[in-house]
């Protein structure tokens, strides 16, 4: 087939499986409502619908090995049927006798006189539904049943059952027969769009195949797990495909671009580094041979940047920016806040105090002569190094030569944000970092366009922080723990989950009441500080700087000082309502403490109405120091949407794949789709015509990525 006729038929087969549901029979007006509700409304839409479970109704179960908590098929004969009036509800409740055992049919709701005239005693029935078991007695709630013929055949009871999520307002079975309808029309344009002739191909079921196995089974008893398994994994791997692709193709595309070749000379790096108390880990080192590589390539560099909770990113960011300031070229440095930012500059000023080296921080709280003053050299090119929040990318800045771009905790940026600083430059070199250690399953669907770096080694001196979880019952030792703290010339952080009290979660403490009652009547005599977001920029400055310099032994806050706080004399993060955060948030708050040479504590406090649950996962933190374990624990528990900041994080929807289940298969997607950019690069040969249309139909579809540049 020619590659225009393979192209045209694609379209025709999406415009085949982009038909509504209501050229189905069985779907008018009220139903295709009800099915958009659930997002279904295209042929497309329902073979992506996949069934929760199964029930195997093929061979049904004698009513005497019967267990409870099992879903099962049973077979029986109506002994009795009737309404059995209770202290406080009427009961419909059928006796079914199999000959080697009794069950009891039950019915709390429904329409009594209905069922009782269609399940009369003496009526032969099959059925399924849940087990239980009362008072010694075998029970199934609200059963489905068909009563069996003269041939001994009902319909729906001689095969696998799909069980599918709840549609309100349509009927299970009415809605099985609709997807088996929509199953019939759209097949017939799926087509298998993962090149057949790539090495490394699995073996597995044509994806018309793999559709009507995984949603209507051929067949039941041994085997039935593995050939859905293996269904589902056909499609699994075509979406992960599809994704890889295109994360491949942007990469290569980066690539491609002409960008800057810096040249440095390393005479200011040399400077920064012998001035340092400290030797670089060797990660960093590593990690800056990466850096410099990409640097020095004529190809914008678009590399990510992770590194657990003071494993030293910061000092990394500015030895890359030193070597684009050697070549000429301008850097920039976006923090997600104000005090991330202002505390970033700090830190750079200081470590470029002896160095040739201007470095302004540039914030919407900046004083307007100041202002002035920052944006004039930016645009002549005095300042070497601006530092700010989404106040860089503002109308009326404007960079002399911006050839580095350095994003920090970037997945709290918008995909316009980080973007809109790009620009700023012709094709810079990108950076972006973060502190949230990532599973590699997640980085591979997020990140996929960027090379990867990993500080993997923290250095030297770096005491690990002892971690308790303790019961609010216990804060009374708690605040006196913090009191030793502070005799012993050590400042603690207190962190709560809101700034004000509310009314709505009237059980959670704030900062502000608790501010106010620490200085009050729990902490008499010390300095306490409060520190939130809402609070005005040279105030957040103030505090900050007090809190730096010792003034302030407690400061109440919320979690405005996840990242970028460094004080070395903190030894005490106490969390408050610790189960109200994520496992990652905790570990970043964590490593706000034993930042200097003292041993250091963290106190996680689980509130009142923790459950069982809440309280294990906060012992994951108390277990290990590793962001990696934890990230992962939280990834399982938490999902990645809200990981990474939910929605910022561009996380693609995927429909029938999971990156903590299907792990195995993305490795195996991004294989298969290297190997299709080798054959065809750029999908511009033609070996594989129809792929190009149907990768922009997915990307534009389903899988809105986050970009970078």
């Amino acid at each position: 087939m020619s590659g225009a006729a393979d192209r045209e038929g694609y379209r025709r087969r999406r415009e085949v499986l982009h038909t509504p549901l209501t050229a189905v029979r069985g779907v008018g007006t009220k139903v295709a409502e009800r099915l958009a509700r659930k997002g279904l409304r295209t042929l497309d839409d329902a073979l992506a619908f996949l069934p929760l479970r199964y029930e195997d109704r093929t061979r049904p179960r004698p009513l005497s090995a019967l267990a409870a908590g099992e879903t099962a098929t049973f077979r029986g004969r109506i002994r009795s049927i009737g309404v059995q009036a209770y202290r406080r509800r009427r009961v419909l409740e059928a006796v079914l006798d199999d000959g080697t055992g009794r069950a009891t049919l039950k019915w709390f709701r429904g329409n009594f006189a209905w069922l009782q005239k269609s399940l009369p005693a003496g009526a032969e029935v099959v059925g399924s539904g849940p087990v239980r078991v009362f008072q010694g007695r075998c029970e199934v709630h609200h059963p489905e049943l068909e009563v069996l013929g003269d041939g001994g055949q009902a319909e729906g009871f001689d095969r696998v059952v799909p069980i599918y999520s709840e549609v309100e307002g349509v009927h299970p079975r009415a809605l099985r027969r609709i997807l088996a309808a929509a199953l019939d029309r759209a097949l017939p344009a799926v087509a298998d769009l993962v090149p057949a002739d790539l090495p490394g191909r699995p073996d597995l079921p044509a994806m018309a195949d793999a559709y009507r196995e995984v949603h209507f089974p051929s067949r039941g008893g041994p085997g039935l797990d593995a050939r859905v398994a293996a269904a589902r994994r056909a499609l699994v791997l075509e979406e992960f495909y599809f994704l890889q692709l295109g994360l491949l193709l942007k990469k290569e595309g980066v690539a491609l671009r002409d960008g800057i070749a810096l040249r440095p000379d390393f005479r200011l790096v040399r400077a920064l580094l012998d001035g340092l108390p400290f030797s670089l880990t060797g990660a960093q080192r590593r990690v800056l041979r990466e850096i410099r590589r990409d640097m020095e390539q004529p190809r914008p560099m678009h590399r990510l940047l992770q590194g657990d909770v003071g494993s030293g990113k910061t000092l990394v960011a500015l030895v890359a920016a030193l070597m684009a300031v050697e070549s000429g070229y301008q850097a920039a440095l976006m923090a997600p806040t104000e005090i991330l930012a202002e505390q970033h500059g700090w830190t750079l000023s200081a470590l470029c105090r002896d160095l040739p080296v201007d470095v302004a921080v540039l914030t919407s709280g900046t004083p307007r002569p100041d202002r002035e003053r920052i944006l004039e050299g930016l645009a002549s090119g005095a300042v070497h190094l601006a530092v700010g929040t989404h106040a860089l990318i503002q109308e009326g800045v404007s960079f002399a030569r911006l050839g580095l771009v350095i994003v920090d905790e970037q997945h709290r940026f918008g995909v316009l944000q980080r973007a809109g600083l790009v620009e700023k430059g012709a094709r810079p070199d990108v950076l972006v970092m973060t502190a949230t250690p990532i599973p590699r399953s997640l980085s591979m669907t997020v990140y996929g366009d960027l090379d990867l770096s990993v500080i993997d080694e923290l250095p030297p001196g770096r005491t690990p922080v002892a971690t308790r979880v303790v019961r609010e019952k216990d804060l009374g030792r708690v605040y006196a723990f913090v009191r030793d703290q502070v005799a012993l010339g050590r400042q603690a952080y207190l962190v709560y989950p809101l700034v004000d009290d509310s009314e709505a979660l009237e059980d959670l403490r704030a900062a502000t009441t608790m501010a106010d009652r620490f200085r009050d009547e729990v902490f008499p005599g010390l300095e306490v500080g409060l520190l939130h977001g809402r609070m005005r920029a040279a105030d957040k400055e103030a505090v900050m700087a007090a809190s730096a310099a010792g003034r302030l032994q407690v400061l109440v806050c919320t979690t405005v000082i996840e990242v970028g706080i460094d004080v070395p004399n903190a030894t005490v993060m106490v969390v408050e309502h610790a189960e109200r955060f994520g496992l990652a948030q905790l570990h970043q708050l964590r490593g706000r403490v034993g930042r200097g040479g003292h041993r250091s504590y963290c106190v996680l406090v689980a509130g009142s109405r923790v459950g069982r649950d809440g309280w294990e996962r906060l012992r994951v933190l108390a277990r290990t120091g590793d962001g990696f374990r934890i990230a992962e624990e939280d990834l399982r528990i938490r999902g990645p949407g809200d990981l990474l900041g939910t929605r910022q994080s561009g996380l693609p929807d995927f429909r029938i794949g999971n990156i903590l289940r299907d792990g195995p298969v993305l490795q195996q997607a991004r294989d298969l789709a290297r190997e299709t950019l080798a054959r065809d690069p750029g999908l511009a040969t033609g070996r594989y015509p129809a792929l190009r249309d149907a990768l922009r139909d997915r990307w534009q579809g389903r899988l809105q990525l986050a970009r970078v540049g």
